[in-house]
């Protein structure tokens, strides 16, 4: 791996080639991941992105970080030199990215060596560099090895004692005039051997095909939340809010979605969730546009109401401006968000880092797809243990038991992925 172009702080990036060529389709593109907290993913069931090496990479901090991010990539995308024969979105330069949900905290922009991307069925590689470099061949790398016996405890608050802030919450919500506060709470799995990411990465993507799996430096997981997507001007966001717990019969879950569908608290949650995200992408389109009433998503372990948003961008702005702007949304923060947020940090007790803040990628034209890190885990710097993250929008008639049940299911994805099998 040749050293980064840049330096790892805001700053003038340097120039670097970009050659992007179709390439005959490689199959799983997680298989083509080396190992390592370097490999980069975004997959959408068969569709995506993967990447590794570092060829330009970026790290900002404080509440400016989204415009000091968008600043040093329009400086990279001016001053690099592409060659793109396939030219669709994800194609020639471009970024990986995270950043965290606190916005006096931390984040992330790497622009890998290598990526391949499948899209609707076409297939290319491209390659970064300070040197025209040689299109690599594309195959699978061998079966990453499990990391030996997992156990799982808590994190810093117990199941107990998370209820009680949810308690705490609801007893707020009343007295301070908030509609909603999304509370999040934590597990720690330990390994007996450093974790291979890639094998939590390819069992995500194979139990979770409608999720976009990803991986960035260490965080990894499977969100079923599509934050903002940018595709030649349109701009679309999901949006889920209001949960209920799958039981594996068909039929009773079934019962269970109608339930949820005409459950007054949780569609009460969704529309403030809904309303943030168009409020938020307004005054970028001409238009913005979302079904009249919500459908329930299923998934293997939840089932969510869900809103699709969609406008045409007015404003020509890129896909991280849009990011900036919409987080954090209702969905993860609250509503009102500045309000619910400030709660968050009085009483959560815990420090999220990148759970619940925007990941995902964005090329060179400006287009890209970001989603909210959900269903999440943070891997430490010796991949010998992991944070998990699962949270629930709480209002004023939320259980605190029931609020439970329903992050324990939300840990399910990333506990069964670590899980020995």
């Amino acid at each position: 791996m040749t050293n980064p172009v840049v330096p790892d702080a805001p700053g003038e990036p340097g120039s670097v080639l970009v050659r992007t060529v179709r390439v005959d389709d490689p199959g799983d593109l997680l298989a083509l991941l080396p190992s390592g907290r370097e490999s980069l993913a975004w997959v959408h069931g068969r569709d995506g992105l993967v990447g590794w090496g570092r060829a330009a990479e970026l790290t900002v901090e404080g509440p400016e970080r989204f415009d000091q991010a968008r600043a040093w990539w329009d400086s990279l995308r001016r001053r690099a030199v592409v060659r793109d024969e396939v030219d669709v979105p994800g194609s020639g330069l471009t970024a990986f990215g995270t950043f965290d949900f606190a916005a006096d905290g931390a984040g992330r922009l790497v622009v890998p060596e290598v990526v391949v991307g499948r899209r609707d069925g076409v297939c290319w590689v491209s390659v970064v560099g300070t040197t025209i470099r040689a299109v690599p061949t594309l195959r699978s790398r061998p079966e990453p090895q499990d990391a030996g016996e997992v156990s799982f405890r808590d994190g810093g608050v117990d199941a107990a004692q998370w209820t009680s802030i949810v308690a705490d919450a609801v007893q707020r919500i009343a007295a301070e005039d908030l509609d909603k506060v999304v509370l999040a709470r934590e597990r720690v799995a330990s390994f007996e051997r450093p974790l291979d990411v890639r094998l939590p990465l390819r069992r995500l993507a194979d139990d979770y095909p409608a999720c976009w799996t990803f991986h960035v430096d260490g965080f990894f997981g499977s969100t079923p939340e599509m934050l903002v997507r940018l595709d030649r001007g349109l701009v679309t966001s999901r949006v889920l809010a209001g949960t209920i717990r799958r039981t594996g019969d068909d039929v009773q879950d079934l019962a269970l979605a109608g339930s949820l569908a005409r459950s007054s608290k949780d569609l009460e949650e969704h529309e403030y969730a809904v309303r943030s995200v168009a409020d938020s992408l307004a005054p970028h389109c001409s238009a913005v546009n979302r079904s009249e009433t919500p459908f329930v998503l299923h998934l293997p372990n939840v089932m969510h109401l869900a809103t699709d948003v969609a406008g045409v961008l007015a404003d020509g702005t890129d896909a991280l401006a849009l990011v900036a702007d919409l987080h954090p949304s209702a969905a993860v923060g609250g509503t009102p968000t500045a309000e619910a947020v400030q709660l968050i940090a009085e009483i959560e007790r815990l420090d999220r880092g990148r759970y619940a803040g925007p990941v995902g990628w964005i090329d060179g034209r400006g287009d890209g797809e970001w989603g909210i890190g959900l269903r999440s885990a943070e891997l430490s710097d010796d991949s010998r243990q992991a944070r998990l993250f699962a949270g629930c929008g709480i209002v004023a008639d939320s259980v605190p038991t029931d609020e439970l049940a329903e992050s324990d299911a939300k840990f399910v994805p990333v506990s069964d992925a670590l899980a020995q099998r």
